[in-house]
């Protein structure tokens, strides 16, 4: 079993598993959100949910183009039609996922080893909405974070509790790693940050680089991860992220804007095609200490959308919270 849980830090579950294309490789609180899923989010059950399955055909799609294969032979290996392979790639609404397809096409690919966790996505997308609540698979799940986060032009972010992964800085990151996973080698931890750091090049490349509006609480500025020096680093730093990063704080005298404490969420936002509709709906990944949830209702996501709006309202603008950084970094190396 797995002892590699991401719904906290951001970046623990990482598995080192190849099943992007190579130009796209690269966190509830209070809420009970497991109650709202049925609330806001349960369908019928004869429909599928979107993220697990587009994560699937994302990796069957990287699979073949690493394997230098055209739909049509794909199709051929299985004796399907090249018709039932580009829905398996596209993560089509209401796509028949068979398992003999699943081996048929890891066997033609010769990557034996992603057959489990293509199961693990086809299991979860018969699902109207999952929750993860497996120790074991919590791998595999957040690997489909990544996958979407690569694809994603837009995030907006609220940490009530700590500095995301995209924007840590090492010796912060391996504080909290060295915290949740005491067991681990100084090796394992250090892989760990290199998916942290390989993510990162998302928000600095130099073409299309990642956009993100993201709200920080006050706390999180105040909470002393790795002692003084990393703190005053990492503060720093945030003080100083590219101007495709817009970071703002939440002052702790603005109390709960929202009447209520939501934990951390993300919302990602994906490209749309000749200014048309984008190409994948926009989903909320949710996250807690035992299992992150993936909510892609119209409804909810504009709930979420409205929240962060009304936090970040409140909270203070790019620029004083730029020196409200700047100044506790400061503070914390005098």
């Amino acid at each position: 079993m797995s002892r590699a849980i991401d719904s906290t830090y951001d970046s623990h579950a990482f598995q080192n598993r190849k099943c992007v294309p190579s130009n796209a490789r690269a966190d509830q609180g209070s809420i009970d959100m497991r109650n709202r899923r049925t609330t806001t989010d349960t369908q019928d059950d004869t429909t599928t949910s979107g993220v697990p399955y587009r994560s699937l055909g994302r990796c069957l799609r990287g699979m073949r183009q690493e394997a230098g294969l055209s739909i049509e032979v794909a199709a051929k290996a299985i004796k399907r039609g090249a018709g039932t392979v580009h829905r398996l790639e596209t993560g089509a609404p209401n796509v028949v996922v068979r398992d003999e397809d699943l081996k048929g096409l890891c066997r033609l690919y010769q990557r034996p080893e992603m057959l489990q966790f293509l199961r693990t996505l086809a299991a979860q997308g018969k699902k109207p909405s999952w929750l993860d609540e497996y120790p074991n698979q919590i791998n595999p799940t957040f690997n489909v974070y990544l996958q979407m986060e690569a694809a994603a032009t837009h995030l907006t972010i609220y940490r009530p509790d700590m500095v995301s992964g995209l924007f840590q800085i090492p010796e912060y990151a391996r504080a909290l790693d060295r915290a949740y996973f005491p067991m681990d080698s100084v090796n394992e931890i250090e892989q760990r940050f290199t998916v942290r750091r390989k993510r990162q090049t998302l928000i600095t490349r130099d073409l299309r680089p990642l956009r993100i509006d993201l709200v920080l609480d006050e706390a999180v500025v105040g909470r002393c991860v790795g002692g003084p020096k990393v703190m005053s680093t990492q503060l720093r730093h945030l003080a100083n992220l590219p101007p495709n990063v817009r970071v703002r704080i939440l002052p702790s005298k603005c109390g709960f804007p929202l009447g209520i404490s939501t934990g951390p969420f993300t919302i990602l936002d994906f490209a749309a095609e000749d200014g048309a509709r984008p190409l994948e709906p926009p989903v909320v990944y949710v996250e807690s200490y035992t299992g992150n949830i993936y909510l892609e209702r119209a409804d909810t996501v504009r709930r979420y959308r409205t929240a962060f709006e009304t936090l970040r309202r409140v909270a203070l603008d790019v620029p004083d919270s730029r020196r409200l950084l700047r100044q506790a970094a400061k503070e914390y190396t005098p």
